[in-house]
């Protein structure tokens, strides 16, 4: 290959511009051309491409987001659309793509090769952690300790006041930032879409805690959770815990923002040119990950199609810990 180019696409995670500085210093350190899109799949499809130096990456390790931007692409899922950003790589003489995203970036890229035989090689980030194929994604430790910095502090008004605290987090199909966070945030509950915890379950574990004198308490509730998000929670407890003052704290998109921690982005590094070290050795319709911290390669239809599942060990730890 003598021409590349990558994009991010989808929700932005703090560690995506350390992945994008190591695809952009990677190709250029192996005699590769490189090119950004911004705007993800559409400036794809609207040419927003540009060609990359070594120094159009310097000083983007430390910040969040993403420096070519994200974007949802509804046009992308059409065959047209596709058509257009066919015609676009070509046009330039890109021979290979680079993908940083999730499942919906992935799902994109493997039915763009499937028309096309184009090769693209996936490095996965987002905050939720639900890709399988990599122990992590790239931005959730950065979310975990925004989301545990923030249950700290609401611990403190906690108690302060003798308040039960309901804390959501995000986390539409995963509960990974709901239970790193709570465990690292000694919280008394965790409610996470991966198993059922009925409104029966969080007023016993709640009086469980009244029984053994504690004053306060943290649930913390993915917001996707099977009874709801932390609102919909308090709504369906309040009536049946009585002399109780009760609060919500919706953390939302604060846990996208943020300097990447060391983790993310070293992560981030090491995902970025592993994926396009990948592409260059022949590696195409897959996603580079990290398990057991080796880089390993999974096809982008496992990732999506396999579900990665919570590590019941952490619930049980919950249970325990909680007493």
């Amino acid at each position: 290959m003598k021409k590349i180019a990558v994009l991010t696409s989808g929700g932005d995670a703090p560690g995506m511009n350390a992945c994008l500085r190591a695809v952009i210093r990677g190709a250029i350190y192996h005699g590769v051309e490189a090119y950004g899109i911004k705007y993800g799949y559409n400036g794809l499809i609207e040419g927003d491409i540009y060609k990359m130096k070594s120094y159009s990456v310097s000083n983007i390790i430390q910040k969040g987001g993403t420096i070519l931007k994200s974007a949802r692409s509804t046009e992308f899922r059409t065959k047209e659309g596709r058509k257009k950003a066919y015609q676009q790589l070509q046009r330039r003489g890109i021979e290979g793509l680079v993908v940083i995203g999730g499942d919906g970036t992935f799902t994109g890229a493997s039915v763009f090769h499937e028309e096309y035989g184009f090769p693209i090689v996936g490095a996965p980030g987002t905050i939720d952690n639900d890709l399988y194929g990599t122990d992590y994604t790239i931005g959730f430790d950065t979310a975990v300790n925004t989301a545990l910095e923030a249950i700290d502090k609401i611990r403190d008004t906690a108690n302060s006041h003798d308040r039960i605290f309901f804390i959501e987090v995000m986390g539409r199909d995963s509960g990974y930032i709901a239970i790193q966070s709570g465990i690292g945030g000694g919280a008394e509950l965790i409610m996470v879409p991966e198993t059922s915890t009925s409104i029966d379950d969080v007023i016993f574990d709640l009086n469980q805690g009244r029984n053994t004198e504690k004053t306060s308490s943290i649930v913390v509730v993915a917001e996707g959770d099977e009874e709801g998000g932390a609102m919909e929670v308090v709504n369906k407890v309040k009536s049946r815990l009585k002399g109780k003052d009760l609060k919500v704290s919706i953390l939302g998109h604060m846990q996208r923002g943020g300097a990447p921690t060391a983790m993310d982005r070293i992560i981030g590094s090491r995902l970025g040119l592993a994926a396009l070290e990948g592409l260059l050795g022949g590696k195409k319709n897959m996603m580079a990950g990290i398990i057991n911290n080796r880089v390993v390669y999974t096809s982008f239809k496992e990732c999506i199609n396999t579900a990665k599942p919570l590590e019941q060990d952490l619930l049980r730890m919950v249970k325990i810990l909680s007493i």
